[in-house]
């Protein structure tokens, strides 16, 4: 089957799929009905700031993560070597990550995908879940880590944290400054690759 044109549409259909959601089952956990979520998918639909919010926080990821999906997605051969790139600073795709803002520092279907994430919220916002792994350096001020069940932690600079798939979090900062964080996380496309659906 062939991948909608728009590449949004195109970056959100496989990662609800690597999520293993029905378009049912985002447009509930969305708030969104299945007919729009069907025409963005397809490239026939623009979704506002607003939705594509909902659409981030149902799917564990971020709204820089999708609206880099034209830049990112070219795809790779399942068990093929991953060429090398060069990243220059300043270089990369940046947008919206939660309530901060983030630089992606790759390009394409890899395994990791390291950020740069820069924020100064007071407010943590919802929580985030999904299957991969995260890992956290804190470069820059003070940011307090909510993980739910799993109770809140307070880390200041050259303070690491892992977060195992599945643990809800979210952050916010532990004081006036702005805080930085190194985040790096597995891929939910590249990990899928060779387990791709063939459904909706």
């Amino acid at each position: 089957m062939s991948e909608p044109p728009n590449p949004l549409g195109a970056r959100i259909r496989r990662v609800r799929r690597s999520r293993g959601l029905t378009l049912a089952q985002l447009a509930v956990a969305a708030g969104l009905t299945h007919g729009f979520l069907s025409k963005l998918e397809r490239g026939l639909a623009s979704p506002s700031m607003a939705s594509l919010g909902r659409i981030t926080v149902a799917l564990g990821t971020s709204q820089v993560e999708l609206l880099a999906g034209d830049e990112r997605d070219v795809e790779t051969t399942p068990g093929a070597p991953v060429p090398e790139a060069v990243h220059r600073a300043g270089e990369g795709p940046t947008g919206l990550y939660g309530l901060g803002r983030a630089r992606l520092l790759t390009t394409g279907d890899r395994r990791l995908q390291p950020l740069l994430f820069e924020g100064e919220n007071t407010d943590p916002g919802e929580f985030y879940q999904h299957a991969e792994d995260e890992f956290i350096h804190v470069t820059a001020g003070t940011v307090v880590v909510d993980r739910g069940p799993q109770g809140v932690v307070t880390l200041g600079p050259g303070d690491s944290l892992y977060l195992g798939g599945g643990t809800p979090h979210r952050w916010s900062t532990g004081g006036p400054e702005v805080y930085r964080l190194f985040i790096v996380k597995e891929n939910p496309r590249a990990s899928s690759l060779s387990s791709r659906p063939t459904s909706s």
